[in-house]
């Protein structure tokens, strides 16, 4: 009959040590809709799929990837961050085994004769040599293994924000780059005006001199001098900026000859950018996934607020030798043991555990709605890429057309400047347009490159090993 009750006690604790009290996990269904507005009918695949030495098409923006990859320091604190994370993993993982230690001791003992029962001074000494068990816990109800899936999860949730820091690192790069080489042709165009425009104010001063142009007309071309000259003084401030800002994506110097020369037209050697589906983000955005790990976390968290409810077994014990004479420790008949097994029931913490586990149920909310919120926030991003994306082909085309326009109404003006028929105020309003409009075409062509390189993003393309 007890082996009968040793045995049922016996597959009662194996069945118990398979299960914790950590609720079971349903991912939460994804609170955004089924398709992206604006989304055309490119969603064969998406880009994210590409990676990003493949889908970038310049050289020197490519090398300049590389450099910051290899030095940045926001992603250096990430990777640290995984073996911090990777290191905490295993010290909680390592509850789950027992822990032995070996020691020796030796005590000394001295009784004056006052008390001694011989009437005599007594020394006595005792020489130990073990090896110990500490404090091992009987995972019955799944506590340590509800900690360790916890730090799992956390483990995993932190490499994935490397990687998310990886793909803006990588983007905001890339931006940079194109921002600094848009303000390189906004600083050529505003030099190629003031250069015509100082060409215009010095003949025109001559002219006034002797008399054949008036003060108001010469007063006029001074003031398109002026702002040609504010704007070389601002781009030129903008470059200096934007050298910085990439020296600091970089964590190095930018070598001269991965310095940009002109905006290029093309950033990208993908022709067309389908945008696949809403359900992709899932899987491909690593800040999505992250929060769900946080999510898996926070679950785990409660099985172990569970688990602190019921009773913790925890073994403790030693097996050695101990004798009163150092030549007699490992002598026959000199072997000890002690085993101290320990349960420790909860009767009254003050509500610590009822309140230790509503926390872990808040939490867990909490982490629900950050899930949901990354989710929403990452449609977000590609649904306006993508609406942007769909107006940005004749906003271009409008903007050159506008060149084009301002362009010949200039030489117009000035052709009837020339003949006496206008004013040169009517010149300087068609050659005002005419700057405003390159400079418009400029952005719109940098607006252009960046919705590519951001719809990228969005999409969760920019990770590789």
């Amino acid at each position: 009959m007890s082996y009968a009750k040793l045995l049922i006690g016996s597959v009662a604790a194996s069945w118990l040590a398979g299960c914790t009290m950590t609720p079971r996990y349903e991912q939460p269904a994804a609170p955004v809709a089924a398709e992206y507005p604006d989304a055309g009918s490119a969603t064969a695949s998406s880009i994210a799929t590409i990676e990003w030495q493949e889908f970038y098409a310049d050289a020197k923006l490519r090398e300049l990837i590389e450099l910051a990859l290899t030095n940045n320091r926001d992603l250096r604190v990430a990777i640290l961050n995984i073996d911090q994370a990777r290191a905490q993993y295993r010290i909680q993982r390592s509850d789950s085994f027992p822990k032995f230690n070996a020691a020796g001791s030796m005590s000394a003992t001295r009784v004056p004769a006052s008390v001694s029962q011989t009437g005599e001074s007594l020394t006595t000494r005792q020489y130990d040599a073990n090896i110990g068990l500490s404090a091992y816990e009987l995972d019955l109800f799944g506590r340590v293994r509800s900690l360790n899936g916890q730090a799992l999860e956390n483990f995993l949730a932190t490499s994935e924000a490397r990687k998310a820091t990886q793909i803006s690192l990588i983007s905001e790069v890339a931006n940079a780059y194109l921002t600094w080489a848009a303000d390189l042709e906004q600083l050529a165009l505003a030099q190629q005006t003031l250069q015509s425009q100082s060409s215009s104010y010095d003949l025109t001063k001559r002219r006034f001199e002797l008399g054949s142009a008036s003060e108001l007309t010469l007063r006029q071309i001074q003031t398109s001098v002026d702002t040609a000259r504010v704007n070389v003084a601002t781009y030129t401030r903008l470059i200096a900026q934007d050298r910085n800002a990439l020296v600091l994506l970089l964590g190095a110097a930018v070598p001269e000859s991965l310095a940009p020369t002109s905006l290029s037209d093309t950033v990208s050697t993908v022709a067309e950018l389908p945008s696949g589906l809403p359900s992709d983000l899932l899987s491909r955005r690593p800040d999505i996934v992250q929060a769900e790990h946080e999510l898996k976390a926070a679950n785990f968290n409660i099985g172990a607020a569970r688990a602190a409810f019921y009773p913790r077994i925890t073994l403790t014990g030693s097996a050695g030798s101990s004798s009163n004479d150092l030549n007699g420790l490992f002598e026959a008949g000199s072997g000890a043991w002690s085993f101290v097994p320990q349960i420790s029931v909860p009767l009254f913490a003050g509500g610590a555990n009822r309140a230790n586990l509503d926390a872990a149920q808040v939490g867990r909310q909490i982490e629900v709605a950050q899930y949901e919120h990354a989710i929403q926030s990452a449609f977000r991003e590609v649904a306006d890429a993508l609406a942007e994306r769909n107006t940005l082909g004749d906003q271009l085309a409008a903007r050159q057309s506008l060149v084009d326009a301002t362009a010949t109404s200039f030489r117009l003006s000035q052709a009837r400047f020339e003949r006496g028929v206008d004013s040169y105020l009517d010149v300087l309003d068609s050659q005002r347009s005419l700057y405003t409009a390159q400079q418009g075409l400029i952005d719109a062509r940098l607006q252009k490159l960046t919705n590519t390189v951001t719809l990228y993003k969005a999409l969760g393309g920019g990770w590789s090993e």
